[in-house]
């Protein structure tokens, strides 16, 4: 079995845990990948027959049964771009503190890599926003797993972004910027913002406002198979897109297109990985902290 191995910044009080979860792979004798950030830029004990990847042809050459990553949500969005519509499984272990896509917890590795080992899981596919920029430049990789969200720049005044549905007017936002997430997603940025929580595997895009002018306007599930066109109007010249972690600047007459895109990315989900019980532990759902 081979397994990819992808990480950013592993925290220094990470570091038995990461040597913890190598000792594991070698113990089960799995073939090791190790994207190249963590051979050069980490200190760690790590595993003798190694090898190393640095890009995404080198991970679709080593054609590897599953890519793991260390560290937290932020790390694995990271890795989503490495893997795209290759259908890679991914496993997030959570090297950090909150996590819901990387949610292995630390203490939970040697369990998870023998669910792993003997196949004692199943995959979630998690479906992903695409993005079209009309008559403009493209964007690198125009897919989000969490979230698309266009925002204010250089200004401290609101934004006005007009929505459509398919062909239908939806409604002309006046506020900070607006996010469409994922279910996926809904747990990051649009939950900060007021907005539901999705059940992954919903078939469905939640549309939330940030700090909108009017109050009376709510977040809005509609269903996946829906487009959404967006047109920006600012007193500045640029509005901010983000995709994810990855942030691009546009010129206020961009319009862009946002709707289901053709292939999934596929999560594993361990016996450890209840979405349920990530909510318990991440949110402290159930829990009396006055006594």
């Amino acid at each position: 079995m081979n397994i990819a191995v992808f990480a950013t910044n592993i925290s220094v009080d990470a570091r038995h845990y990461v040597e913890v979860f190598f000792e594991e792979l070698v113990r089960n004798g799995l073939e090791c990948y190790l994207h190249h950030n963590i051979v050069f830029h980490h200190q760690f004990e790590l595993p003798a027959q190694a090898k190393v990847w640095k890009s995404r042809e080198d991970l679709l050459l080593i054609k590897p049964d599953y890519l793991i990553t260390l560290g937290g949500d932020g790390t694995l969005l990271n890795a989503a771009t490495y893997v795209r519509d290759s259908g890679i499984p991914i496993l997030g272990i959570n090297t950090g503190r909150l996590g819901f896509l990387a949610n292995i917890a630390r203490h939970e590795i040697k369990a998870a890599i023998n669910d792993l080992v003997n196949a004692n899981y199943h995959i979630n596919e998690r479906s992903l926003l695409d993005i079209e920029v009309v008559g403009s430049g493209q964007l690198e990789w125009p897919y989000a797993l969490n979230e698309i969200t266009v925002a204010r720049k250089d200004t401290t005044s609101m934004i006005t972004v007009h929505t459509w549905l398919d062909d239908e007017f939806l409604c002309s936002y006046w506020a900070d910027g607006l996010i469409i997430a994922t279910p996926t997603g809904s747990t990051g940025y649009n939950l900060s913002c007021g907005g539901p929580i999705i059940m992954p595997g919903t078939a469905s895009f939640v549309i939330t406002p940030v700090s909108p002018h009017n109050l009376n306007v709510r977040p809005f599930v509609i269903p996946n198979h829906r487009s959404i066109t967006l047109r920006v109007e600012s007193r500045e010249a640029n509005f901010l897109t983000s995709l994810d972690s990855r942030i691009e600047s546009m010129p206020v007459a961009t319009e862009l297109r946002v709707k289901k895109a053709d292939f999934t990315i596929k999560m594993v989900q361990t016996e450890q990985q209840k979405f349920t019980k990530t909510l318990r532990e991440k949110l402290y759902w159930g829990k009396d902290f006055r006594n």
